[in-house]
């Protein structure tokens, strides 16, 4: 059994790697340099994802942290797209909440290093979900929405919005524009230094723990 090592910040050099991989995504350039971005990302990045594990229990955030697991690959999926580029250029994780659903995320990028979670691109299913918890008027919602600890880490909720209310609500809905939202995420950017730092569990289980109640409430839309 292979065992991950601690968590020390990711080296300054895993964004330059990135960004050269956006300058040249081909598998002719990735592959002889594959052991460097085990080094520089592959292997800090399921540190991180090992060092929140145990954020996560200490704290008792129902939240999934596993090296295996949480990393998305970098392998993109070219099946049905017209962008046959081969990789991601950034690394990124997810962490659902224990038995599934919404949950944190992380996402390492040239020019792009932020902190979120929430439902992105979630299936209509879901989305309606949602619309009927909005619509209800459960006070749960504006309890986790507004509360001043997630409004002043995330600013609120940054989806993506239809441009009107959806079929089914009044177009005068007091809560209009959470019925817009097509995607029902937050986030907030990270600075170059927050990610190099290995102090960057204790940030993000902070920024996660804040975003709970939005979390908890978003998995019972899924539920209905």
């Amino acid at each position: 059994m292979t065992t991950t090592q601690p968590f020390e910040g990711f080296p300054a050099e895993a964004v330059d790697f990135l960004a050269a991989l956006a300058a040249n995504n081909e598998r002719s350039w990735f592959q002889p340099r594959k052991p460097d971005y085990e080094r520089l990302v592959k292997r800090p990045l399921e540190a991180l994802c090992s060092a929140l594990a145990v954020r996560f229990a200490d704290r008792g955030l129902e939240l999934v942290a596993d090296p295996a697991r949480s990393p998305f690959r970098i392998y993109r999926d070219t099946r049905f797209s017209r962008d046959k580029s081969p990789y991601k250029p950034y690394a990124s994780a997810r962490f659902p909440l224990v038995g599934g659903g919404p949950g944190a995320y992380f996402h390492l990028g040239p020019g792009e290093v932020f902190a979120g979670g929430g439902l992105y691109h979630p299936e209509p299913r879901v989305l309606a979900g949602w619309r009927r918890l909005v619509a209800s008027g459960d006070p749960a919602v504006h309890a986790a929405l507004d509360d001043p600890a997630f409004v002043a880490a995330f600013g609120g909720l940054d989806g993506e919005r239809l441009t009107r209310v959806p079929a089914g609500f009044p177009k005068d809905h007091p809560d209009a524009e959470l019925l817009k939202l097509k995607d029902v995420t937050f986030g907030r950017r990270l600075a170059d230094a927050d990610v190099r730092s290995p102090t960057l569990p204790d940030l993000l289980t902070d920024l996660y723990g804040t975003a709970m109640p939005v979390m908890r409430v978003l998995g019972r839309a899924m539920g209905d």
